[in-house]
C-alpha cells in the first residue's frame, strides 16, 4: 500500500493501523534524506502550501515550514494575530482568501477542537491538522510513535505512560490513539483533577502514583502542565504538582530499570522534569524535535499523492 486512506491528516483516530505505518516507513527514508548534504529533494515542487496558525506555536510551525521547504513547496505563512481575523474576519473568509490564491494544502492550528474537519468540508485543498484545542495533534503523535519505534526497535508490546496534565493535551489523546493502534499498551498518570472523565472508555491504565507508573513503562512521555488553558485552579500549587508528578534525576536513577524519556516541548523545566533529566542519557527529546520534521514531510508528501 503506497496510498493513505484518507484525504486529510485530521487526528489520528481516522487512520488505519496501515496509514501509521506507511508515514513512518516514508519518514524513515526521509530522515537519511535530510542528514544528506543537500538536503531538499523536488517532490512537491509545484504544490503550494500555506501554514494557518490561529495559535501560537513556536517547535510545530518550524518543524512543517522546513518540511515543506525540504520537499522544495511553496510556502504562505499567515499568523493570526497579525491578520484580518483580528477584525472579525471568519475562518472560512480567511481560507477562502488564501484558495483564490491557488492552494493545495493547508496547515492550521486553531484554538477550538473541530476546527480542521469544519475545514474540510468547506474548502477544496488537503487539510493536515497541525492541533485543533485541546482535541487532537496527530503530527506530534507520529513524531513520538517514530523515535519510540526509532529507539526500541518497534511499538508492539511496549509500555508507555503518558504523565502529567492529561485533561488539557491534545498530544495525549493522539498519542493513545497511535500508540493503540500500533500495538503497544499505555498508560496515564497524573492528579485526578487533571484526567478526563473519559480516559477509562480508551482503554488506558489509570494510575495517580507516578513511581509506580515509572517501574510499569519502557518510555516515559511527560507533559507540561497547560496554565493557558486552565481557567479554573486544579491543584494548589506548582510546586507540590512537582513533589508528586515531577520527574527528576533521583527518581529515575532510584528505578529498577532504565527507560527512555520524552517530551512534546515546550518543558517548563523543573515543574514536571528536571533539566538533568531533560538533557540526559535516557532522554530522546531532541531527537523528537529531528524526527518531527522528517515525519511532517512524509505526511505533506503522502497527502499530495506523490508516493
Amino acid at each position: 500500500m503506497n496510498n493513505l486512506s484518507t484525504k486529510h491528516l485530521l487526528g489520528i483516530k481516522d487512520l488505519t493501523a496501515d496509514d501509521i505505518h506507511l508515514i513512518l516507513n516514508t519518514a524513515a527514508s526521509f530522515k537519511e534524506v535530510i542528514n544528506r548534504p543537500i538536503k531538499k529533494v523536488p517532490s512537491l515542487r509545484d504544490i503550494t502550501i500555506a501554514n494557518l496558525f490561529f495559535e501560537n506555536s513556536t517547535r510545530t510551525k518550524l518543524s512543517f515550514e522546513l518540511a515543506e521547504k525540504r520537499l522544495s513547496a511553496d510556502v504562505i505563512n499567515f499568523a493570526a494575530s497579525s491578520s484580518s481575523v483580528t477584525k472579525g474576519e471568519t475562518l472560512i473568509d480567511t481560507v477562502n482568501n488564501i484558495l483564490a490564491m491557488k492552494v493545495d494544502m493547508v496547515v492550521m492550528r486553531h484554538p477550538n477542537p473541530g476546527a480542521a474537519l469544519f475545514l474540510s468540508k468547506h474548502v477544496d485543498a488537503k487539510i493536515v491538522n497541525a492541533g485543533d484545542g485541546a482535541h487532537e495533534h496527530p503530527t506530534q503523535a507520529l513524531l513520538d510513535a517514530f523515535s519510540i519505534r526509532e529507539k526500541l526497535g518497534n511499538l508492539k508490546g511496549k509500555k508507555i505512560a503518558i504523565i502529567g496534565d492529561i485533561l488539557h493535551s491534545r498530544v495525549a489523546l493522539s498519542n493513545i490513539f497511535c500508540l493503540q493502534k500500533c500495538g503497544a499498551e499505555v498508560m496515564v498518570c497524573g492528579p485526578t483533577t487533571l484526567m478526563p472523565k473519559y480516559i477509562q472508555s480508551l482503554g488506558v491504565k489509570v494510575e495517580h502514583d507516578l513511581r509506580k507508573a515509572l517501574e510499569w513503562c519502557d518510555v516515559a512521555n511527560m507533559l507540561r502542565i497547560q496554565l493557558e488553558r486552565q481557567d479554573i485552579k486544579y491543584f494548589p500549587s506548582l510546586r507540590e504538582y512537582t513533589m508528586l508528578f515531577g520527574l527528576n534525576k533521583e527518581l529515575l536513577d532510584s528505578l529498577s530499570k532504565k527507560i527512555v524519556i520524552m517530551h512534546p516541548g515546550p518543558i517548563n523545566r523543573g515543574v514536571e522534569i528536571t533539566s538533568d533529566v531533560a538533557d540526559g542519557d535516557q532522554s530522546i527529546i531532541l531527537e523528537q524535535v529531528e524526527n518531527g520534521v522528517a515525519v511532517r514531510m512524509a505526511v505533506l508528501f503522502l497527502l499530495a499523492g506523490r508516493a
